[in-house]
């Protein structure tokens, strides 16, 4: 015992008995402009899954490293090194 033809269109008569026909279509065409933008947003979400993140350490390009010069050698043996503190980060542990 399902649903026939005539239970459907007795059912959709009541409808429009019940709202009228120009309601059901701003129904009916909000609901398809509802559609539509699931399917832009579902689309656009495989896009972007698809297509690579960029400023990704990994991945980076490899850069080849420059050759020194004669002038950039010198540069670099002339500076002094810096003397920078070091401190103990050891603790004693407590008494008890």
């Amino acid at each position: 015992m399902g649903l026939s033809i005539w239970h459907l269109l007795l059912v959709l008569a009541i409808v429009l008995v019940l709202f009228g026909a120009k309601r059901l279509r701003n129904v009916g065409s909000d609901l398809g402009a509802a559609i539509k933008g699931f399917k832009d947003a579902v689309t656009d979400g495989k896009k972007e899954t698809e297509t690579p993140a960029t400023g990704n350490v990994y991945d980076a390009q490899a850069t080849q490293p420059q050759p020194l010069t004669q002038q950039s050698a010198t540069n670099t043996a002339t500076q002094q090194p810096t003397a920078t503190p070091t401190t103990s980060n050891t603790t004693t542990p407590p008494q008890h």
